[in-house]
């Protein structure tokens, strides 16, 4: 037998669906016509099945389709069953499927030829009553169609309320994972740049204590003018991350290439750097902003794994053609010092940046050198600008 679980709310409604059938026979009992041939041991036994069916209410969440059968088909011989009767259809157009509630309707309107048929020999009464039981019948299953609908609309809002609430925290999860991943690459490359330059410098003098005063007072000032602009860096990301949303320190773009190759070469690297764009062109911010990372992660690895080789950069491109980066440097042989150590997230990252750029990233060795080449997307709307040189 299946259990049939019930709240405080369930067992509140059940009651009050019995008081309401138990005062609707007590109240419609003078009103019903009753022939009056009728032995006064019928009238009991329709008394008492009457009571029996207010009763039977609280069988109409686990047989609500029985209970409506056996009350309908009670209810043309016993007067006092229209009340549970009631109960029962409206459950059934309330709950269960339409199918199963046409039948009952079905059942519950089966007399109504009979009545129209008998219709001019009966008595005022009966009519009247007879029309009032076809409408009071009507009026629930039509309640129950209605509480049905309104039920199946409160569960689809709380569906797509649910639903709703699950896809805005997947999207702040997505948001979140994002945002560490930009904020990841973000902090690898800004202080990546600055902390080599360090190292190079600290390992220099190392290993070569005996060198000219004038060579380690030089490399003393990078090494502090290194860790000054790391120290700068780092507090303009942490700005960045308990800023109010919206705010953000400034970006690099393409012009702030030349400057980062400088950099690197008071820094003592050698480097070819050749800038060849369309004639006028200036490269959007988030495109320029990309393609300095790519040149940043280039010097950078170039500085850590063959300290003292040859660097070519070239940047070239424009708009509707697409902009076009490389690093290219030598693979030096038995380097002396060890190299610096990375996370090996700078390639992983770059990739990512030319990804969400529309772009593409290659690196990997080509012959005697090491290659880190991109393509980045340049719409053919560029604005024009005054070029830039090496």
């Amino acid at each position: 037998m299946r259990r049939i679980h019930r709240t405080r709310r369930d067992w509140a409604v059940d009651i009050g669906l019995f008081v309401f059938a138990a005062c609707f026979a007590a109240i419609s009992s003078r009103s019903i016509p009753v022939s009056e041939d009728l032995s006064q041991g019928w009238r009991v036994a329709d008394q008492v099945a009457g009571g029996l069916g207010c009763a039977a209410v609280f069988l109409r969440r686990r047989w609500p389709v029985q209970l409506a059968v056996v009350l309908l088909v009670a209810g043309t011989v016993a007067h006092y069953l229209t009340g549970p009767a009631l109960v029962a259809v409206f459950t059934v157009a309330a709950g269960r499927p339409w199918r199963s509630t046409a039948w009952v309707a079905a059942l519950a309107f089966a007399p109504l030829p009979w009545f129209l048929s008998e219709l001019p020999e009966m008595s005022e009464d009966r009519v009247g009553s007879a029309v009032t039981y076809f409408a009071l019948i009507a009026a629930a299953i039509g309640w129950g169609l209605f509480r049905r609908s309104r039920q199946q609309l409160i569960d689809s809002l709380r569906q797509r309320a649910d639903l709703a609430e699950a896809e805005a925290a997947l999207r702040a999860t997505e948001a979140a994972r994002q945002a560490r991943e930009e904020i990841a690459r973000e902090m690898h490359d800004v202080l990546a740049h600055r902390l080599s330059l360090l190292s190079v410098h600290a390992g220099a003098l190392e290993f070569n204590p005996a060198a000219p005063p004038a060579e380690i007072e030089r490399a003393a000032g990078v090494i502090r003018d290194s860790a000054h602009q790391a120290l700068q860096d780092l507090r303009e990301v942490i700005g960045v991350l308990r800023a109010p949303v919206g705010d953000s320190r400034p970006q690099p773009t393409l012009d702030d290439v030349a400057r980062l190759i400088e950099e690197a070469r008071e820094a003592g690297a050698r480097i070819d750097y050749a800038y060849e764009p369309a004639a006028g062109a200036e490269a959007p911010a988030a495109l320029g902003r990309t393609a300095y990372r790519i040149v940043q992660e280039g010097l950078t690895n170039a500085r850590k794994h063959a300290p003292g080789a040859q660097v070519n950069v070239t940047v070239s491109g424009g708009p509707g053609d697409g902009l076009r980066v490389e690093v290219r440097n030598a693979l030096t042989e038995g380097t002396t010092g060890e190299s610096i150590p990375g996370a090996g997230q700078g390639l992983i990252g770059l990739g990512e940046r030319a990804a969400l750029a529309g772009g593409r990233l290659e690196h990997g060795r080509v012959g005697a050198d090491f290659r880190l080449a991109a393509w980045l997307p340049w719409p053919p709307t560029g604005r024009r600008s005054r070029p830039m040189g090496r």
